[in-house]
């Protein structure tokens, strides 16, 4: 049996049917929002099949010494980075590749290391299990390396690979993939979660993640309210409900802060402008409601059109995050193309 895990049941009997019956594609893909558990899922099944599922916890990515390792490897020379691709293998059967370097991607040294990896027989058991964690942020080059390890596995080796959108991956990979969706939890499940966890303002961590245990967990809740308050005056300044100049005071201290990249805002926005569109709709369910009187004057005052434009600018942002685009540009321009589309203040 998978232990101690959350959510998604009908997923976890299926994973434990196909083990039990030892019938195991060679390639797993499970997709779903960050943080609804994908890559702990993937952890608990290759316990379920190597054992010692200690030493395969060591290799979640969330564990400071591993958030670490990655934020260290951000400072290296991308000659360094290629010398040494990013692996992590506390087991000797289990192997994690993750993003890395300042544009969070999955390399092709990566992959090349994998492939070369995948070669060589389990030290114990007759399996082998490899994680690539958020296959969807490869680079072309580096997805078509993969793609030649999957036209033709090794018969011990098991692949399990996490994106957060499927179709950001190249079809040849899906077709070759036995798909999950993960889904987010309901409230009563994120609130027996929560409880295991014994975290500080539980109900607050269940209302911000959204049905994501593991945003729930890494949430740092000072941090979140500091970027959460940068955001709110985007917001408010594209919807003209506050100067722009309140804004630019917010801009001009995030782009001082050089470890504070847009990957870190971009959720935020999106959670926001969310809550925006259910009190413009006159809905009360919403996920920031501690800041409900500040999110309410700008819900009066947008357009159903202004937020459909937000949205879209929003996702333009988020696919230049990639190309490592300054963020202070872009999101200034975020904000000066709303104000444009905003009525104008009466």
């Amino acid at each position: 049996m998978i232990e101690n895990f959350f959510g998604n049941r009908a997923v976890v009997q299926a994973l434990e049917t196909i083990v039990k019956q030892d019938r195991i594609p060679h390639t797993l893909l499970f997709y779903g929002a960050e943080g609804a558990g994908k890559a702990t899922l993937a952890r608990r099944l290759a316990a379920l099949l190597l054992g010692s599922p200690e030493e395969i916890e060591r290799d979640d990515l969330h564990l400071p010494e591993n958030r670490e390792r990655i934020a260290e490897r951000e400072k290296l020379p991308s000659e360094k980075r290629s010398e040494n691709p990013l692996v992590f293998s506390t087991h000797p059967d289990f192997l994690t590749f993750s993003p890395d370097g300042p544009l969070r991607q999955i390399s092709i040294q990566q992959m090349r290391l994998l492939k070369e990896q995948a070669q060589f027989k389990p030290l114990s058991g007759d399996k082998r299990v490899f994680l690539i964690d958020q296959l969807d942020r490869a680079n072309e080059n580096a997805a078509n390396s993969l793609l030649k390890t999957l036209e033709e596995p090794p018969d011990h080796l098991i692949l399990i690979a996490t994106a957060e959108n499927v179709y950001d991956l190249l079809p040849t990979i899906r077709s070759r993939s036995v798909q999950f969706h993960l889904t987010p939890l309901t409230l009563d499940e994120m609130r027996a979660f929560v409880r295991t966890r014994d975290l500080d303002e539980p109900e607050r961590r269940v209302l911000l993640a959204q049905g994501r245990p593991g945003v729930a967990v890494s949430l740092d809740l000072e941090t979140h309210d500091r970027r959460r308050a940068a955001m709110i005056s985007l917001l408010a300044a594209a919807a003209r409900a506050d100067k722009f100049s309140v804004w630019a005071r917010h801009a001009e201290k995030l782009s001082q802060q050089r470890t504070e990249k847009l990957d870190f805002y971009l959720p935020l926005l999106y959670t926001l402008l969310e809550d925006i569109v259910l009190l413009h709709e006159g809905r009360d369910d919403i996920s920031h409601a501690d800041i409900r009187d500040q999110l309410t004057p700008i819900a009066e005052r947008v357009s159903f059109e202004w937020l459909r434009a937000a949205l879209n600018k929003v996702d333009d942002v988020a696919h230049l995050v990639r190309r490592n685009i300054q963020k202070s540009i872009a999101l200034d321009a975020l904000v000066l193309e709303l104000r444009d589309k905003a009525a104008p203040v009466r």
